[in-house]
């Protein structure tokens, strides 16, 4: 049986009416029929492959994945839920890096991880560009604390200030904090990115909705990969603040992406890894049993 377009197939021959894809499908084209599975309208389709990778004998077919897109799971390989705890509570941002240079083999890994993250309506929109230029990675910087000489005077303007006190009284803690990194950077001490030798930046185009959650979501995902993978990682919070106050996109400019920037991740080698792990703030849950 196959859709006007050929795009999606059931072998009737393979097919054992689990009703698996038409479980998993988030569309809802396909029911569960007296004579098998019936698939609407391949238009509607998102393209997640829920159904191919639920089909437990490979009889549902979809020309967005042909068979060297699909691949056998074997949770034999899978990391305890111990283990994944380790990794999650042992995972801190480390500022602490070494000079050497991380190997090109293992920013792919994060960028993979990141990039198999999920993404609203499966979009697959969200992007990446690696920074480990020296030069460019100064320039972020430089960057960075230029937007926040130009927010630290209009919240010290004093015909601004008592209005922008009251609408938003907690930005005015990092003021000082604009002025020591301004400083220290100045005597060559980059207090916004501490000395990263590579950066990953996460975009999406502009006119997507979910872009900043599908970004952060797609972070996550690297994160943890990066600190399997032993390297040390923080996010960019600054420069994405600086991001956030500049209505010019003046950083998506000098790196030459066509879209917004959502989240940035600051990566080095480690000089050294923590001993130990903290607990954080008691947990805080509302349960509605």
């Amino acid at each position: 049986m196959k859709d006007l377009k050929d795009t999606l197939y059931i072998n009737s021959n393979s097919c054992i009416k689990c009703n698996r894809c038409v479980e998993v499908c988030p569309a809802h084209i396909m029911k569960q029929t007296p004579n098998g599975i019936s698939i609407g309208s391949a238009n509607d389709c998102i393209k997640c492959g829920h159904c191919v990778a639920a089909c437990p004998t490979g009889a549902f077919e979809h020309s967005s994945f042909p068979a060297g897109k699909v691949h056998k799971i074997d949770y034999s390989t899978y990391p305890s839920a111990e283990q994944l705890e380790t990794l999650i509570n042992s995972r801190r941002s480390n500022r602490a890096f070494s000079k050497e240079d991380i190997p090109l083999d293992l920013l792919k890994k994060i960028l993979e991880a990141a990039h198999r993250a999920p993404t609203a309506s499966n979009m697959q929109q969200v992007e990446f560009t690696l920074v480990t230029n020296k030069e460019t990675l100064h320039q972020i910087s430089a960057y960075t604390l230029n937007i926040f000489s130009k927010l630290e005077k209009k919240l010290t303007n004093p015909f601004l200030k008592p209005i922008l006190k009251r609408i938003i009284p907690g930005v005015y803690r990092y003021v000082p904090k604009f002025k020591t990194m301004r400083e220290e950077f100045e005597k060559g001490n980059d207090l916004i990115l501490r000395g990263a030798t590579a950066v990953i930046f996460i975009h999406t185009p502009k006119e997507n909705r979910f872009g900043r959650d599908d970004a952060n979501i797609a972070y996550q995902n690297g994160s943890l990969m990066a600190q399997a993978l032993g390297i040390s990682q923080f996010y960019t919070g600054f420069v994405c603040t600086a991001i956030r106050q500049d209505k010019k996109d003046g950083l998506a400019k000098i790196l030459g992406i066509n879209g917004t920037i959502h989240a940035g991740m600051a990566l080095g080698l480690p000089k050294f890894k923590f001993p130990n792990y903290i607990d954080k703030k008691e947990l805080v849950v509302k349960m509605l049993l």
